[in-house]
């Protein structure tokens, strides 16, 4: 039987929406739906600003970064009465599902809707890789790769004066791309808001770099950690003797969120966008896709909502093991 199914992509752009997107749109059609684009989010669903979407329409944007669906923040969605209003719109606009591509906040807001009774499947989707559910999200493979090269980069300047940076990534109150980046791109100090690090020790650690001859020292700050880039050079400043290196700031900020998506990103999005499909086709519905020991999985949203991982210990414990 023929339905129409919706598709919107809410919180912070990842690279690799839009091939989720693409995904989502040419597998409804493959198996005969019609499928509706909403743009702004869950803004955007308040308001109706619903388009019809053809294949044609979803073309030429697998290599794009951001979203060409928008997003947008709704605080009238956070209530209970924007929820159901949400639901009554879509109903009424006769959507038979609705697919959510968004990181944790979007997926909790998808959840209450889903609660609702209406039929929803949520993408994992956001470059900080806190939703529990998946291993990795759209667009964390990308964004790591941005900071990869600008820790590549900076650490050959470094070398070539003889400082020290710290390099600041986002990832909010998550320290995953900073300890992934960190451990990649063979950074001296990590600092998280996992694991607490006094100002005190990463001056340590610059000055134990700097008495074992390197040429540099290189730090990467998680956002969300209690002290950011800004502050940790503040202190390291005044106590410039201590550590032994001239210290500078980068902080990489939304530049990591956007540009195209390598490889990785667009065929996982792909995979996600697909098995969405498949679930609002099959009613299997109020899930979350996420990807778990290589394969592709849905969770419950009572599993999920609302809730954050941990970063991996197993990564952590590398920290001090690779420093020399």
């Amino acid at each position: 039987m023929k339905k129409r199914f919706a598709v919107l992509t809410s919180g912070g752009d990842a690279p690799g929406m839009n091939a989720a997107i693409r995904a989502v749109v040419r597998t409804g059609l493959h198996l005969g739906h019609e499928v509706v684009g909403i743009h702004e989010g869950f803004k955007g669903l308040l308001s109706s600003n619903f388009r019809l979407l053809t294949a044609r329409d979803v073309g030429g944007i697998v290599q794009q970064g951001g979203t060409m669906l928008g997003s947008a923040r709704c605080a009238e969605f956070k209530l209970d009465t924007g929820v159901q209003k949400a639901r009554t719109i879509l109903e009424a606009a006769n959507i038979d599902g609705l697919v959510v591509i968004g990181g944790n906040g979007s997926q909790t807001g998808a959840a209450a809707l889903a609660a609702t009774g209406f039929p929803v499947v949520g993408i994992a989707s956001t470059i900080d890789n806190d939703l529990l559910g998946t291993e990795i999200s759209i667009g964390v493979d990308s964004a790591l790769n941005v900071a990869l090269e600008a820790i590549d980069r900076i650490k050959i300047t470094a070398s070539s004066h003889h400082r020290a940076f710290l390099v600041e990534v986002m990832g909010r109150n998550c320290g995953y791309l900073a300890l992934a980046a960190g451990i990649a791109g063979g950074a001296e100090a990590i600092v998280m808001p996992e694991v607490p690090m006094e100002p005190q020790v990463v001056i340590e650690l610059f000055r134990e770099a700097y008495q074992r001859g390197k040429a540099h020292a290189i730090g990467v700050v998680a956002e969300g950690a209690r002290y950011n880039a800004a502050t940790l050079a503040q202190y390291c400043n005044a106590q410039k003797d201590q550590v032994g290196f001239d210290l500078r700031v980068v902080t990489l900020g939304h530049v990591q969120r956007g540009g195209a998506p390598g490889g990785f990103d667009r065929l996982l999005a792909t995979r996600f966008g697909v098995t969405a499909v498949e679930c609002l086709d099959q009613d299997a519905t109020g899930v979350l896709v996420g990807l778990q020991k290589g394969q592709i999985v849905c969770t419950p949203y009572a599993l999920v909502a609302g809730k954050t991982k941990g970063i991996d210990q197993s990564l952590v414990r590398m920290i001090g093991m690779l420093a020399a």
